[in-house]
């Protein structure tokens, strides 16, 4: 093998090692991602179909929006685990307590009902 042919493996193979590495980093990453899901409930405790729930990340103040189905339900996945989140839902003037989503808590799979029971407050 000529010297040249060395180098070429020799970089081939750090590439190689260097993305097996990263993709096992993103994998690890991945499986470190949490979700927040539930139902937004109006005053009786029916679930609200039409409702909009609003996550916003406390880091960056980026506010992310889910318009619930029939069920009510609503899905957020692939959040960070090392920010904080707060959320909650409204619908023609009312909306539910705002609640946070922890960076101290540990769950991967976090279940929250919002309960639309106050008018939003004016701005």
């Amino acid at each position: 093998m000529t010297p040249v042919s060395r180098i070429v493996w020799a970089v081939l193979l750090a590439a190689l090692a260097f993305f097996s590495c990263a993709s096992a980093q993103d994998k690890k990453h991945e499986a470190q991602l949490r979700a927040v899901h539930g139902t937004v409930l109006d005053k009786s405790e029916n679930p609200l179909s039409g409702g909009i729930v609003f996550l916003k990340n406390m880091r960056t103040k980026g506010v992310t929006t889910h318009i619930t189905g029939e069920d009510g339900g609503y899905r957020f996945s692939g959040l960070d685990p090392n920010v904080d989140y707060e959320i909650h839902a409204e619908k023609e003037g009312v909306t539910s307590i705002t609640k946070t989503v922890s960076s101290f808590d540990s769950r991967k799979d976090i279940v929250l009902s919002l309960k639309l029971a106050r008018k939003r407050p004016e701005k």
